[in-house]
């Protein structure tokens, strides 16, 4: 299923969580993550899947994306 989203507060809200299968591959080619707030929610959708038992991929991003993920994952707060 192809999900569109225009700002990182709106992504959190565009998944089903208890009613998506037990892996989730969120495709992010052709994105860019350029703030801490598209960090924090990718952090808060990856952590409702684990709440619901259900493991969350994240491909396609870039090197530069990549990186900034990887630099700020788990660091903010998404409580």
């Amino acid at each position: 299923m192809v999900r569109s989203f225009l700002a990182a507060n709106d992504l959190v809200d565009r998944f089903e969580y208890a009613g998506d299968p037990h892996t989730v591959i969120i495709d992010l080619s052709n994105s860019q993550i350029w703030d801490a707030s598209t960090v924090a929610a990718l952090d808060a959708i990856e952590l409702k899947y684990r709440q619901h038992g259900i493991e969350v991929q994240l491909t396609g991003l870039d090197e530069r994306s990549r990186a900034f993920h990887a630099g700020l994952s788990g660091s903010l707060n998404v409580g």
